[in-house]
């Protein structure tokens, strides 16, 4: 499946405490069913603690045989067990169903968003994991931001405009007839226009992350011919004496020199390209209105 066509994953806000964040995260369908409004009423049944005992004293003064006994707490006993193990889960799930609806704020599931605003949050969690996956920011090349900071956080402001934006353009939808009356246009015109401005907004946002991704892989591509290029310059010794051996020494000087200058363009090229990386960062922290 083509990864453009993926509905967008979990956001959560990185200001949570890291352990509150790996809870909701690890519990997807508890988080979907807080969303839905569900609720898990409290079940506190200790049928079981008097229906043992009673059930047991019964069955002793009908047979007053020991089998008859032996039978009923087995019985009993898988009953039993059986009952507190349900409890026991039904307790977790009910601690981690408030601890859902008390962080409700703090994180987006992809159906809380329209289809178009889904295919924007998606692109924007494209890039991020482009920058973060690549060599040069595991190598601490284009350490201008913090990307591990920075990038999430960009992530969580433009998913919750997102959310905001899908609401309204929801509410707008059921508000707004389609058939609108001759003469009325125009009344409606500022409403519909501040939903297309905050999606320009938003959409000019998510291409200044791209293009921060699209120059950091630039300088991936760039850095991973800079490491070969290092690679063959460490044998350099053994390529000079090669030429030296086996041409003219006019044309051993030429080709030294080429060697030289092949490993100063591609190290101008890497520089350049970590530049131009480190510029798309810098568009990414201007405030909208700069």
């Amino acid at each position: 499946m083509d990864p453009r066509a993926l509905p967008p994953r979990l956001v959560i806000d990185p200001s949570l405490p890291p352990d509150i964040s790996a809870e909701l995260r690890s519990n997807l369908h508890v988080l979907r069913l807080a969303r839905s409004g569900w609720r898990m009423e409290s079940s506190r049944n200790f049928t079981w603690l008097f229906v043992v005992p009673g059930l047991l004293l019964l069955l002793w003064m009908l047979t007053g045989t020991g089998l008859a006994v032996t039978a009923a707490v087995g019985v009993a006993a898988f009953g039993l067990i059986r009952w507190l193990s349900v409890g026991a889960y039904n307790r977790d799930t009910r601690r981690k169903l408030r601890l859902a609806y008390e962080y409700a704020n703090y994180y987006i599931l992809p159906e809380d968003l329209d289809y178009p605003c889904q295919v924007l949050l998606r692109r924007a969690q494209r890039a991020a994991e482009a920058i973060l996956g690549s060599r040069v920011h595991r190598a601490g090349l284009i350490d201008t931001i913090d990307n591990r900071v920075t990038l999430p956080e960009e992530v969580w402001q433009i998913a919750q405009r997102l959310r905001k934006l899908s609401a309204m353009h929801a509410e707008h939808g059921k508000i707004v007839p389609r058939d609108l009356p001759t003469g009325l246009q125009d009344a409606f015109k500022p409403y519909s226009t501040a939903l297309d401005a905050a999606w320009t907004s938003l959409s000019k946002r998510v291409r200044n992350l791209e293009q921060y991704a699209k120059q950091v892989l630039k300088a991936d591509k760039v850095f991973h011919a800079h490491q070969r290029l290092e690679a063959l310059a460490a044998r350099a010794p053994d390529y000079q004496e090669l030429i030296a051996d086996t041409v003219r020494d006019d044309m051993a000087r030429a080709h030294l020199k080429e060697l030289t200058d092949q490993a100063k363009q591609a190290r101008k090229l890497f520089e350049e390209s970590i530049l131009e990386a480190r510029q798309a960062a810098g568009e990414l922290l201007r405030p909208p209105h700069a």
